[in-house]
């Protein structure tokens, strides 16, 4: 099966339940993952999946080609890809992985198509003391490993 035609076919519904569409993956054994997200704060429900499930199975017959499906939420734990995605979060909290092995907890101020604009907070030294500097950094998406929801425990 195509990704092209897999997203044609689920596109409707996902937008109709107020989702959209993060990752579609397919194995040479025809083993299909969807994951899709909610637009604003909303959190995908199973009955998204069962719809977008349906609406894959209408498409795509079992009798001419047998496939695994499995319609999940993109995941919490899984690094943002899609413009979307980085819009849902933006004035969040995300963890972002910086290539060369620098992490930071910020606040996701932007997103572009090359970058992304974070603000944070940074202790440095200054002579023995040390100090708490806010930061707003712009990083292009090449210099990044990923981007993580931020997940805060109270």
């Amino acid at each position: 099966m195509k990704i092209i035609d897999i997203q044609n076919a689920v596109a409707e519904v996902i937008a109709t339940r107020g989702c959209f569409l993060v990752e579609v993956k397919c194995t040479p054994d025809d083993d299909i993952t969807i994951a899709i997200e909610k637009e604003g704060d909303g959190l995908v429900a199973i009955e998204d999946c069962e719809a977008v499930n349906d609406a894959f199975e209408a498409a795509f017959s079992r009798d001419e080609k047998d496939y695994s499906l499995t319609v999940t939420s993109a995941g919490l734990d899984q690094p943002l890809k899609v413009a979307p995605q980085f819009l849902k979060y933006r004035g969040k909290k995300v963890e972002v992985y910086i290539k060369g092995g620098k992490k930071v907890v910020a606040t996701l101020l932007s997103s572009t198509e090359e970058d992304i604009t974070i603000a944070y907070t940074e202790i440095v030294k200054e002579g023995k003391k040390k100090v708490k500097v806010e930061k707003e950094e712009t990083l292009p998406f090449k210099s990044v490993n990923k981007v993580l929801p931020y997940i805060e425990f109270e």
